[in-house]
């Protein structure tokens, strides 16, 4: 047993001595990574850089809008009957007075030769008792009755030419007309519907704009309008009118604007938007919108740090964490409120691989092309 624990002993003894020897190594190896780790230089990243732009920049006002055609309403008789004549097609222009519906007026008519002949007899029997007052053949009572039965049946007469012009449906103004809704034989009720009648060019654009807006608007601003019929066209036109009274309900005040309808392209009804165009400019900063980042405490963007290339031998510029308060965008350009100043260069491409103490190297090859007006392809 004695035996036993002193070899024990004796290799306890022989045992710690090379254990300790391998930990020394291994620690000292450990170190040298460590220290190698330390003295090695990450290369730097390749990134573009776009300088950050002042721009003259015209405000503008964007809603949406209704187009209301200058004149429009739906054709209605004023007096009931029959569809006798239709002298129109559905979809044709018409000018001011051209004849669309005739209404049967054949009683009229009859009524209107009874009444003339009436107003002929009268008017013979008031002159003949002209002749006779002058001379004082006749009392003054007698000539007043004359001339009022000629009065009354030249009244009869225009009565009747009045109910003939009524169910005799011409149109009130110049413009295209609908889709008919009458057929010859019907018979209409007073105050239905015949055809639709609009005027095409120019047009009304009606639209909304908060009471902010107010001081800023005037009569004679240019506005721009777009509509999904026609992709890339531009319609122009100007304010024209600007409603006196605030909507109580939502704050808004109404605006019209009157526009050429390039030959009927812009219908009454249409939605479209609405782009108005304030007199005055402002300078502002402009930077590429890819190169903001997001974060919980705000924006910001990587900048870089013009004296920074090759100090202490290492390569690259260094990229300054620059916070920044961001304002309107435009196409692919954002605005820098504050924060950074005309020709700063701000990493554009690239941003994702960027940390505070990265280095980077600035290549344009692949440099995309950025615009105030993008227009993308395949949209």
């Amino acid at each position: 047993m004695l035996k036993r624990i002193l070899y024990t002993f004796m290799g306890l003894l022989i045992a710690i001595p090379i254990a300790g020897s391998l930990v020394g190594i291994k620690i000292m190896q450990f170190k040298a990574m460590g220290d190698a780790a330390a003295q090695q230089v990450m290369p730097p990243e390749t990134v573009n850089v776009e300088a950050v732009r002042q721009q003259d920049w015209q405000p503008k006002f964007t809603s949406v809008g209704t187009v209301v055609a200058k004149q429009g309403i739906v054709v209605r008789n004023e007096m009931e009957g029959v569809v006798r004549e239709i002298h129109f097609e559905a979809g044709s222009a018409v000018n001011a007075g051209d004849l669309l519906v005739q209404l049967d007026v054949d009683i009229e008519l009859s009524q209107l030769r009874f009444a003339e002949a009436t107003a002929e007899g009268a008017a013979r029997i008031f002159k003949r008792a002209s002749e006779l007052f002058e001379t004082n053949s006749i009392s003054e009572a007698d000539y007043s009755s004359t001339d009022t039965a000629l009065k009354e049946a030249n009244a009869q007469v225009d009565n009747i030419n009045a109910v003939i012009d009524k169910k005799t449906i011409r149109a009130p103004f110049s413009g295209q007309l609908g889709i008919r809704r009458i057929s010859i034989g019907q018979f209409l009720d007073k105050g239905s519907q015949l055809v639709s009648l609009q005027t095409q060019d120019p047009v009304y654009v009606e639209f909304s704009l908060p009471q902010q807006r107010l001081g800023a608007l005037s009569r004679g601003l240019k506005v721009s309008v777009t509509s999904d019929s026609y992709p890339g066209q531009i319609f122009q036109g100007e304010i024209t009118a600007i409603e006196p009274q605030v909507n109580m309900a939502t704050r808004n005040v109404l605006v019209q604007a009157t526009m050429e309808s390039n030959n009927g392209n812009l219908k009454p009804g249409m939605f479209v938007n609405v782009q108005v165009d304030l007199a005055r400019s402002e300078s502002k900063l402009f930077i590429p919108a890819s190169s903001v980042q997001y974060s919980a405490i705000g924006e910001y963007v990587f900048v870089i740090d013009e004296e920074s290339e090759n100090v202490q031998g290492m390569q690259g510029l260094a990229v300054i964490h620059q916070v920044i308060e961001l304002g309107i965008s435009r196409g692919d350009f954002i605005e820098v409120i504050n924060g950074l100043k005309p020709g700063d260069r701000v990493i554009s491409t690239g941003v994702f691989k960027i940390r505070p103490e990265t280095r980077v190297v600035i290549d344009t090859v692949l440099a995309p092309e950025f615009s105030f007006n993008p227009e993308p392809e395949n949209t």
